[in-house]
């Protein structure tokens, strides 16, 4: 019988040199930094740990929204009532009333510009699927699940203090990630300074996101506050090529907040740079086949990896190639054999998949009786290597 085998671990010789990444000092409760670009993740503080996440929850009622517009189930232009359930709400609020009816985007643009409670509660109860914003809580949690949110829990639509609303701040970046990838027609609703609502709210009218004015880049996502949670940012920013995602939750003002913020984007951008560590055409590695046609099979990136790296450097980064083996035959061009697995200093493990990079046909009856043979002689006289 078949033993599992660990493969091997190498040094890299694609001229990857880095030193250790000087981590961000951030005084956040919790954070969580990524370069969606090539998916590298630069920070992680308290990352899984569920948390209240006050106001930066209402991306989630956005994203549910976004795929209700998405599938036909809501049109930008289709009207809206408020029930006194949604106007009961306090906090920050687009100060609607049971009288109005209010467009679609008029109540996305108020969730994301204004921050409004009773916005996110008239979307909820359109969508619920019993019709109440309970059930949509319910249907929130259960999507969010889906996503692979699993430290996510949700009691409201908007974040408003409740005992089980939770969301980690490694969700809050899943789910970031998830509004830009899938809804780049929605996204630039994001970087919107101001929104003004029938002239209702002239103190609440501008974007409370500190980033949108700095000239960085940023242009999203959601801030949030409650005496609980303190005050968090759901952020991202671009430059050039590459976009950052990060979270910060649990800061003691909107100061500390502002601060914290444009020192992790600026930290991300000027500290890291994108380096080619694999190409899809080269194989890195060897893995051994079982009754094929070759002994071995060669492994390759499913594309050409691009990491993240820090910008000085005078080491080698170790990598390691891991799979279970040997491989049975036949093998496909393109299957999944393995994984590459890289440990930057000062930065989370990187794991990338490997696959096969050609064909291995199974072996014809000389390879099957020498492996069979080769096996009973082994079993007879002993791995000579047991010995020594």
């Amino acid at each position: 019988m078949l033993s599992s085998l660990r493969s091997s671990v190498l040094t890299l010789v694609l001229a990857l040199f880095a030193l250790p990444a000087h981590a961000f000092d951030t005084t956040a409760r919790a954070a969580y930094v990524m370069d969606q670009t090539t998916g590298t993740v630069l920070l992680s503080k308290e990352a899984d740990q569920p948390l209240p996440p006050a106001s930066m929850s209402k991306l989630m009622t956005l994203y549910v929204a976004f795929e209700a517009l998405r599938d036909g189930r809501l049109t930008l232009d289709e009207t809206l009532p408020v029930s006194e359930h949604a106007m009961s709400y306090g906090g920050s609020t687009m100060f609607l009333n049971t009288q109005d009816r209010v467009r679609v985007e008029d109540l996305l643009r108020g969730i994301i510009v204004l921050s409004g409670n009773d916005a996110c509660v008239v979307i909820a109860e359109a969508l619920s699927p019993d019709g109440t914003e309970a059930g949509f809580a319910r249907y929130m949690t259960q999507r969010a699940k889906q996503m692979g949110m699993d430290n996510s829990n949700f009691a409201n639509s908007n974040g408003w203090p409740a005992a089980g609303h939770m969301m980690s701040v490694h969700d809050l970046a899943v789910l970031a990630n998830r509004l830009i990838s899938d809804f780049p027609e929605y996204y630039p609703l994001f970087a919107e300074e101001e929104f003004e609502f029938d002239g209702r709210a002239p103190s609440n009218k501008r974007n409370r996101n500190p980033l949108l004015k700095l000239g960085i880049g940023a242009d999203g996502l959601k801030t949030g506050h409650t005496q609980e949670a303190g005050y968090g940012l759901v952020g991202s920013a671009k430059q050039g090529d590459r976009r950052v995602i990060f979270v910060l939750s649990g800061l003691d003002s909107t100061a500390r907040r502002a601060e914290e913020a444009e020192s992790v984007v600026n930290w991300s951008f000027r500290n890291f740079v994108e380096r080619t560590v694999a190409d899809a055409e080269t194989p890195i590695a060897e893995a051994k086949v079982w009754m094929g046609a070759n002994k071995s099979v060669g492994l390759i990136p499913e594309e050409d990896l691009t990491l993240l790296f820090p910008v000085l450097g005078d080491k080698n980064i170790q990598a390691e190639v891991v799979y279970d083996g040997p491989i049975n035959a036949p093998i496909s061009k393109g299957q999944k054999l393995a994984e590459l697995v890289i440990k930057p200093e000062g930065l989370p493990e990187i794991r990338r998949p490997l696959v096969a990079a050609q064909n291995v046909a199974t072996g014809g009856f000389v390879v099957r009786m020498m492996t069979v043979g080769g096996i009973v002689l082994t079993d007879v006289i002993g791995n000579p290597l047991d010995a020594m």
